[in-house]
């Protein structure tokens, strides 16, 4: 066969199709293993007597891919995901820093292992990577987490929108209207008012600004987090420290209750640092692909960010984790275990946390939180909640009736380690 596009003998980049509707020929060239969706439009038939207009079949094909199951619509150089390969990661310790033998590739952050960056790197040094593409050198470090935990600090008048909220208001609720409200605070930000090739002219004072908006959303979130998990606990906001890494800031914004010299456990703190990085990127899920989409029409990043976390804080994604939390306190006690199973396989309860739409065995970040979840217990001490996972998942791995189905511990499983936290 000759090649059209190189006049050499050779398969071509494209694909023939031949309507049967017309009897027409199309040829649809492929590059990067994709179509375009655009180049079905030109394939035009007549309608059909009686056809809906609404299909509008003179004008071009459509394409469905109802959930995005096979759509691609960005090239992006962030993150890979191998699906089909999730289970060949082996579980090691990350705090000790034992190697892992026969890890995988299945999850990588430009082209890095996600167990390499757990064991080696730290959140903010990831953030560095994925943002602008490599790890920092010492300098670029040093100026990048100076700049983020500079911005750590909200200003006064945010305190009172979260006050506003009732002690029972959902985390993610105050939280997505804080980003919604910060917006407000910063006009510079704001395409809208500043003109729509704000963050596009690619001059260092377009970049400059850029980076700020960067700097703040990174700095600002854990605050956030800590005021709204702190409204609910009726307790009052806590500055930000100064001299505390990212993570062990965090903890201390939850957890300081007025103690001289405090410092948050530097265990706990690694494990969080680890929890954010595994937690960082996931290729373009649905809290990703919102921010995508809204970030299309020129609006602010802070309106980006309040329409991601409403994304995310729905159960079929971030949400997940809580459905766990939830199963695991309906469960009672470790007792009632193989009781509960026995109702999931006859379709009388739900099993959550088990299986995932991306990753075809197992989740690779499960066998690192799962580890995670040893060192963390070891200092806070086993609840019920934990025992009960713990035998839920040790039952469920033995029992056919999940284990051929492919239904295994997921990130969100294993997420009730925050909750130790």
């Amino acid at each position: 066969m000759v090649n059209a596009q190189t006049g050499l003998e050779g398969p071509r980049d494209d694909l023939t199709v031949i309507d049967n509707r017309t009897g027409k020929t199309y040829i649809i060239p492929i590059k990067d293993n994709t179509v375009a969706a655009i180049d079905f439009k030109k394939i035009k038939a007549p309608s059909k007597p009686g056809e809906r207009k609404e299909n509008e079949t003179e004008r071009g094909l459509r394409v469905a891919d109802k959930g995005f199951m096979n759509t691609a619509v960005i090239t992006s150089e962030i993150t890979y995901i191998d699906g089909d390969n999730g289970g060949k990661l082996m579980a090691y310790s990350v705090l000790h820093k034992r190697r892992a033998q026969n890890s995988s590739l299945v999850l990588r952050y430009r082209g890095y292992p996600i167990e390499q960056l757990a064991l080696h790197s730290n959140f903010l040094e990831v953030a560095y990577l994925l943002i602008y593409g490599s790890l920092p050198s010492r300098k670029d470090f040093a100026v990048f987490k100076r700049e983020v935990m500079t911005h750590t600090l909200v200003h006064v008048d945010a305190e009172g929108l979260f006050k506003s909220f009732r002690y029972d208001a959902h985390p993610m609720a105050i939280l997505s209207s804080a980003f919604s409200a910060l917006g407000s605070f910063y006009e510079e930000a704001n395409p809208s008012l500043r003109g729509q090739n704000l963050f596009t002219k690619s001059d260092p004072a377009s970049l400059a600004n850029m980076d700020k908006q960067i700097y703040r959303i990174i700095g600002k979130a854990t605050t956030f987090a800590a005021m709204a998990y702190r409204v609910r606990s009726g307790r009052p906001f806590v500055t930000p420290p100064a001299g505390l890494s990212y993570t062990a800031s965090f903890l201390y914004q939850m957890d300081h209750l007025g103690q001289e010299d405090y410092v948050p456990s530097p265990t706990l703190a690694k494990a969080l640092d680890i929890l954010f990085i595994l937690h960082a990127d996931h290729e373009l899920n649905a809290s990703s692909t919102t921010v995508l989409q809204t970030g299309s029409s020129l609006v602010d990043p802070y309106s980006c960010m309040a329409a991601g976390v409403a994304s995310l804080y729905g159960p079929l994604h971030g949400g997940a984790n809580e459905a766990v939390i939830r199963m695991l306190i309906s469960i009672g006690h470790p007792e009632n275990v193989p009781a509960f199973l026995e109702s999931v396989k006859k379709r009388e309860r739900v099993l959550s946390g088990f299986g995932h739409r991306v990753y075809k065995t197992s989740d690779p970040r499960s066998f690192i939180i799962r580890k995670i979840a040893d060192e963390v217990f070891k200092e806070t001490g086993e609840d019920e909640l934990l025992k009960t996972a713990m035998v839920l998942h040790d039952l469920a791995m033995k029992d056919e009736y999940f284990t051929s189905r492919k239904l295994a511990p997921n990130v969100d499983f294993w997420r009730l380690v925050f909750a130790g936290l």
